[in-house]
């Protein structure tokens, strides 16, 4: 390789010239400075009385001959790749390559001083030779930092959680080729972290089909009630994000026993599992429907009353995760308002896409009931606070339960039909006095928005738009199709079966009042 060869003088060479040119200078000040005292203090008797004298003669010969010195050095460094190939040189070879290249510009300062710069021969021998020896000494500190750092106080440094450090890079997504997951794989990748998602794919690639391909995404396809591909998809994990669960009402009253054991027991599984592989945090989906029926504004202090398998199991899970958490180990749960709009996999026994379904292909929309509130969210913005989640500082967040959604987007099931009607206007709308969701609850977000700086960027009726170019641009072909619904997906391809288990490790009952009972599991007020 030719050493001589010319090097780009970027922003970073630059600083790091600029360094040496710092401690060479103040290096040979030093000596000078040593050089000074000594003589007054040791050779007083030599030197006379003129103090003041000597020391200007010193500061006269350092203006004189510095730049000299530092001009050599640089071009020596230069050649010898202190600044193109240093950080390749490692350990005992670094030390030498920096050793010879300042001994040999402390040789040839010296030589051209004498011969060819008489004026500088006056500066103090025994000076120049403690400079070499201190700029020898802080030019080996400086360039072997790098290596004492890996040895010695990185390894300290690396106790702490990786965001503490900074440096959360990769993601383990559970769940993620699901309805939220699909929205939130390409944020993810789009910020540059490496992601590995594990997932069952029951409904294949095509909700991921986008970023199957990308370099930074990893996918495992398993049960992740399973331990040991649990354990496998930790590895090298700086976070997790939890949205595996069997979801909705209706799909989690199928069996109900099943539904502990996904949506309770292998969270705690895998929070555990987080927990010992030292992954820090540890983000839950978990949703509104916790509520249950009540009339009042609720908050993340309010009472929980669930009145559905699926809320009472999300809830489980969040007494699970919070009694969990540590100094080392930061839960996070997140109260997703009633999702709706287009993404990787989209479905359509949600009420904003239901309605707005309806009202394109069968020209009317049917609210049963009407009065009940709901927190509506879009499924960008379910994800684009997930992000947010994922960046915000450790201590925000640690063990927090939020709300996620807008104040704004609190409607009624009446109003969201009215919506609906606004964009659909030949659609006919009908409203049935049966209510079949028992569920009514509005829901203050000012703690998230606050604390995580969060504004949703939809509407619902931007939501509705979006279903509604999604059904009329063939992109959705039958909103009635069983992919679209979990319930019916489950029911009607078999899936059910398939996720029940002959020998099932995770047992759970509700007891005489409406609580979830989960083994292992205490202090659980639902």
């Amino acid at each position: 390789m030719d050493r001589t060869k010319k090097i780009k003088l970027t922003r970073e060479i630059t600083l790091r010239m600029l360094a040496d040119v710092l401690l060479i200078c103040a290096s040979v000040l030093a000596a000078l400075f040593i050089r000074y005292i000594y003589l007054v203090l040791f050779e007083a008797s030599r030197a006379g009385s003129d103090y003041r004298s000597i020391l200007n003669n010193y500061l006269s010969s350092y203006r004189d001959s510095i730049w000299l010195l530092v001009l050599i050095c640089l071009l020596v460094f230069t050649v010898n790749g202190f600044y193109t190939r240093g950080r390749a040189y490692q350990g005992r070879y670094k030390v030498l390559v920096v050793a010879q290249a300042v001994s040999l510009s402390y040789l040839i300062f010296a030589f051209v001083a004498y011969f060819l710069f008489r004026d500088m021969t006056e500066f103090p021998r025994a000076a120049l030779v403690i400079a070499w020896a201190i700029t020898l000494v802080v030019l080996i500190t400086a360039r072997m930092w790098a290596y004492l750092w890996q040895g010695v106080v990185r390894e300290e440094w690396y106790h702490f959680p990786p965001e503490e450090r900074g440096s959360i890079r990769h993601v383990l997504v559970i769940g993620g080729a699901g309805y939220i997951g699909s929205a939130l794989l390409p944020k993810l990748l789009e910020k540059g972290y490496h992601v590995r998602l594990l997932d069952l794919l029951l409904f294949g690639t095509e909700p991921i089909q986008a970023v199957i391909d990308h370099p930074n995404l990893e996918v495992l396809q398993a049960d992740f009630r399973q331990v040991d591909r649990v354990v496998e998809a930790m590895r090298g994990i700086d976070a997790v994000i939890h949205l595996g669960a069997l979801v909705g009402d209706p799909a989690c009253a199928l069996d109900e026993e099943l539904t502990i054991e996904i949506n309770v027991m292998a969270t705690r599984m895998i929070a555990e599992v987080a927990k010992g592989s030292d992954v820090s945090r540890f983000i839950f989906a978990s949703t509104c429907s916790v509520y249950g029926a009540n009339d009042n504004l609720l908050d993340e202090r309010s009472l929980s009353q669930p009145v559905s398998m699926y809320a009472r199991s999300k809830l489980a899970s969040e007494a699970v995760l919070a009694q969990m958490a540590s100094e080392r180990f930061s839960p996070v749960l997140l109260r997703f308002g009633t999702v709706y709009g287009i993404s990787g996999r989209t479905r359509f026994d949600l009420v904003v896409n239901l309605l707005a379904a309806k009202a394109c292909i069968d020209q009317r929309i049917t609210v049963f009931g009407g009065d009940q509130w709901r927190p509506f969210l879009h499924v960008e913005d379910a994800a684009a606070a997930l992000l947010k989640v994922l960046q915000a500082p450790r201590p925000v967040i640690h063990n927090q339960v939020f709300n996620i959604g807008s104040d704004a987007q609190n409607h009624t099931i009446q109003q969201v039909g009215e919506i609906v009607h606004q964009v659909v206007p030949e659609a006919e709308l009908l409203r049935q006095d049966l209510e079949l969701d028992q569920r009514n609850y509005r829901v203050d977000f000012r703690k998230f928005d606050s604390m995580i700086g969060f504004s949703p960027r939809w509407t619902v009726e931007m939501g509705v738009r979006q279903v509604v170019s999604a059904v009329h641009s063939g992109r959705v072909s039958d909103y009635r199709e069983a992919r679209y619904s979990n319930v019916r997906y489950l029911e009607e391809e078999g899936l059910l079966e398939l996720l029940q288990k002959e020998h099932r490790w995770a047992y759970g009952r509700v007891n005489g009042e409406g609580l979830l009972e989960v083994p292992g599991m205490t202090g659980f007020d639902g």
